[in-house]
């Protein structure tokens, strides 16, 4: 068993380190263009009928008033309940809402065991009436990884089945996209198949984590269970290598995007950096634009020919 801890450790780093250069990477991008689409959740008191700050008279010399409360309410409602997909692809929404929802099972299941190793390395017994805490961490992780495992199954069992059935969206496929979903199927119906032949109540997979913790050799229940290790340790290095971690840019996209209604003062930060994007080069040309100039040279000559 030493191999796949190694090969277990050496994915959560892969995993860690490529969310960071993807985060650290939208933090020193430039500027986006933003939408100014309105309501923005956290406009206090004006978001329910689509306002905005830049309805007051005078509103530069007042202060803005917003509310995290409003704007994090939008945000779960995205992220759990994928407001958005439910309101514009219904068909999609039927599928990905499981997917979604047993992934975020399978995050607390694995959250669930982490936290139950950390009991038993400190003693503390997890299925007795003396510990209280450690029988719910218990008891309640055995349905959170059932209930994950069989809701992604049946979520990117639909997906594959919405893209290879909908004329529209085939034209728009990569074969990326059903390799995503045929790797996320067959580590969960292993995962299954191996607690349900071997490991009905996680305690093996919990000494599992146990042993990464501690640094100590396990033994495995079974050859399906030794399988599911090697499986989902490469799902934790591969989503985050892939477009699936379309949830690292979820903040920046609302923040940064969507809801940044900062208004651009002079000797401002916002126009400091547009000052510093107005002198890039441009590296592509087109009838209206040549390379090799500045935007800010662009804009000069495009507003002296009008």
């Amino acid at each position: 068993m030493q191999i796949i801890q190694i090969f277990t450790y050496i994915a959560v780093v892969v995993a860690v380190l490529a969310m960071l250069i993807k985060a650290l990477k939208y933090i020193t991008a430039p500027l986006s263009f933003r939408w100014e689409l309105y309501p923005v959740p956290h406009e206090k008191g004006r978001a329910e009928y689509g306002g905005s700050y830049l309805e007051e008279l005078d509103w530069w010399s007042k202060k803005r008033k917003s509310s995290p409360f409003t704007e994090l309410k939008e945000m779960a409602s995205e992220i759990f309940f994928l407001k958005g997909v439910y309101r514009h692809n219904r068909r999609v929404w039927i599928s990905s809402l499981p997917f979604h929802l047993g992934l975020y099972l399978c995050i607390g299941w694995l959250l669930l065991l982490l936290t139950g190793s950390i009991f038993e390395i400190f003693n503390i017994s997890l299925c007795t009436s003396s510990c209280v805490l450690g029988s719910i961490i218990y008891y309640l992780t055995i349905p959170v990884g059932y209930i994950g495992l069989v809701l992604t199954a049946l979520g990117a069992i639909g997906l594959l089945l919405w893209r290879l059935s909908d004329p529209a969206q085939r034209k728009y496929n990569s074969p990326a996209d059903y390799i995503n979903l045929l790797i996320v199927l067959a580590v969960v119906i292993v995962a299954l198949a191996a607690h349900l032949t071997s490991d009905p109540v996680f305690d093996s997979l919990r000494a599992y984590v146990k042993s990464l913790l501690i640094f100590s050799p396990v033994l495995s229940p079974g050859i399906l269970f030794t399988i599911e290790l090697w499986l989902v340790a490469f799902l934790i290095m591969y989503i985050p290598l892939t477009r699936m971690s379309h949830f690292v840019a979820k903040y920046f996209l609302y923040h940064s995007v969507r809801w940044n209604d900062e208004p651009n003062e002079r000797g401002g930060k916002i126009e400091k950096q547009l000052l510093k994007q107005f002198n890039q080069k441009v590296s592509w040309s087109a009838s209206h634009i040549q390379s090799g100039k500045t935007w800010s040279e662009i804009g000069t000559e495009t507003k002296n020919e009008e």
